[in-house]
């Protein structure tokens, strides 16, 4: 495992699941679309970025992180958001 690097999916949405958020407030009345938290709640990303970089894991907020997904929200530019998010929280791990 030193030598390479293992892909797997991780439990993203269990854990945004865990925090208390709201529909009407964080997820703007959008149910399922967690990745308008990279709009609303950069925070509680940050805390999961967080948590993943402590066992040396990293993930990102972009379950819809496809064109035909979240345009059905109008909300296409949100999977970047998520990777950006992602990466500055990879930054600060370094």
């Amino acid at each position: 495992m030193n030598n390479r690097g293992v892909i797997a999916d991780g439990a993203m949405g269990t854990m945004l699941q865990s925090r208390e958020l709201s529909l009407e407030d964080d997820f703007q009345g959008l149910e399922s679309c967690n990745d308008i938290l990279n709009d609303t709640r950069p925070d509680v990303l940050a805390d999961t970025h967080d948590a993943y970089f402590a066992v040396d894991a990293v993930e990102t907020n972009t379950l819809g992180a496809n064109w035909s997904i979240l345009s059905d929200y109008g909300i296409e530019e949100l999977a970047r958001k998520g990777a950006r998010i992602a990466r500055e929280r990879a930054e600060a791990a370094e």
